[in-house]
């Protein structure tokens, strides 16, 4: 995705997140997206803090994956990297909040 990303990748902005996302038309339409999520070693220097934002993000994720599904004329992207820009540890509900819009924001993209 980011070999292709300077062409094909889109992004999209919405705090605490920076999202990079792209459709393969190789890709089956029902098949789920592949996620990757990435904390800045920058921002958090403790692996313990990345770790605990990467879980709360992945489980963010897990329970509002069901969006990209919702109508099913809607293609979901193929493959998504949503990467952390939050300078400070972010409690679970804005992430979640965030996730949540822009699972909706993508829906309407694409």
């Amino acid at each position: 995705m980011f070999e292709k990303g300077s062409t094909e990748a889109k992004t999209s902005y919405l705090f605490p997140f920076k999202v990079f996302y792209l459709v393969d038309s190789d890709v089956p339409p029902n098949q789920p997206p592949q996620v990757l999520f990435s904390i800045s070693k920058r921002n958090f220097k403790k692996a313990v803090d990345r770790n605990l934002l990467r879980r709360r993000c992945r489980e963010a994720y897990r329970k509002n994956k069901h969006l990209f599904f919702s109508s099913p004329e809607q293609r979901p992207p193929s493959y998504i990297a949503f990467i952390l820009i939050a300078k400070t540890k972010v409690d679970y509900e804005t992430i979640e909040r965030g996730l949540q819009k822009l699972i909706g924001r993508l829906g309407k993209e694409l």
